[in-house]
């Protein structure tokens, strides 16, 4: 029988939950680096016990773990993330030269068939790549060259690359997020980007309908709809049929369309998840009922998936990276909020049990499906 291995990054250390195929009986191990935040955990495809880890402290630094035993031991790899020309060309909006800090590692892609090849997404916004396992990362500095990169600028968290798309069907076409600078997709597998941000409209900007400057929160898509993209963006949920050459609002019938993460079912890609929270500035479930929304019609509609979570008193919050499925029949859906409380179904959100309750503060929630 198959089994489920969830990846799980918290403000104070990672933690490593199994289960078999029915998904009712949990374990959990961790934490690992407790005390740091451990921004995402990734499992590699190609090799399901190799796991990457970022963990950012704020006395020092950011570290970049590996496992090569699904989580029970760890090892320090190379923390080397050099921008290339920090300074470059570009200016503050005062006019004073531009220089990027890297800060942390927020995001790991590993590709799909090589174990040793990882892209990672930082702060400020910058995309590497280790093709060696970790031992060392080079910059892909055709997205920070950009002629628009002057005016990308920090979102709340700051300026995050904190989402990394690859399309199944042609790996040298790929999708980035950054906030808040909007969508860029590169068609030479990352040596160039363009904005891909047509139809988008912030009414914060000074343009609403500016080529950057909008603050996508996620982006997902399925593998065998690549060119079907949806995105959870700082109000509005948007979904894109042309590979992100344009944007049309799918918001629907959502009691909110602000919030964070966006999932795709594994198996039906025309549904969608998402979980509303009040506004931008009230980061809780709308009314204090933390419901998930799912659309099975690619968001045209939407209903509410509550059975078995809070529906009272609710003021926890989901952040971008903390929601996952795994590839059972029916899948299993999984998140975990700022509460550090980690629910899961097994039927596909029709209903929920609480596999934990008092972890902390839950950055990342990944998913393993093992054979």
């Amino acid at each position: 029988m198959a089994s489920v291995r969830l990846l799980i990054g918290t403000k104070k250390g990672a933690f490593v939950v199994t289960s078999d195929g029915n998904r009712r009986d949990w374990q959990i191990e961790g934490p690992f680096f407790a005390g740091w935040e451990v921004y995402h955990l990734a499992g590699s495809p190609a090799d399901p016990q190799r796991i990457y880890a970022s963990q950012s402290h704020a006395w020092f630094g950011q570290v970049i773990q590996r496992s090569w035993d699904g989580g029970k031991s760890w090892e320090t790899v190379d923390n080397t993330f050099v921008y290339e020309d920090p300074v470059g060309d570009h200016l503050w909006y005062d006019g004073t030269p531009r220089r990027w800090e890297f800060k942390r590692i927020w995001h790991f892609m590993p590709d799909t068939d090589d174990p040793d090849t990882v892209y990672a997404g930082g702060e400020d916004a910058a995309l590497f790549l280790t093709c060696d396992g970790g031992k060392s990362w080079q910059e892909m500095s055709g997205l920070r060259r950009h002629s628009t990169s002057s005016q990308w600028a920090p979102g709340a968290g700051g300026m995050c690359l904190h989402t990394v798309l690859q399309d199944p069907k042609n790996k040298q076409r790929m999708y980035v997020a950054i906030s808040a600078a909007g969508v860029f997709r590169s068609q030479d597998g990352g040596l160039t980007w363009h904005a891909a941000n047509r139809g988008l409209v912030s009414d914060y900007l000074p343009d609403p309908r500016a080529e950057v400057g909008h603050c996508v929160h996620r982006l997902a898509m399925h593998p065998d709809r690549p060119e079907v993209l949806y995105m959870q963006k700082h109000w509005d949920v948007m979904r894109s049929d042309d590979g992100g050459s344009s944007w049309h609002e799918v918001s629907g019938n959502l009691p909110s369309d602000f919030g964070f993460p966006i999932l795709v079912h594994p198996h039906d890609p025309r549904t969608v998840y998402v979980i509303p929270i009040q506004s931008d500035s009230l980061h809780f479930p709308v009314d204090g009922r933390l419901r998930v929304y799912r659309s099975r019609s690619g968001g045209d509609e939407w209903e509410p998936l509550g059975n078995g979570l809070p529906q009272k008193h609710c003021y926890v919050n989901v952040l971008r990276e903390a929601m996952a499925a795994d590839r059972l029949e029916p899948c299993g859906i999984y998140f975990g909020t700022t509460g550090g409380q980690l629910f899961a179904s097994a039927d596909e959100g029709e209903s929920w049990l609480t596999i934990a309750q008092n972890l902390p503060a839950i950055l990342s929630v990944e998913v393993q499906t093992l054979p």
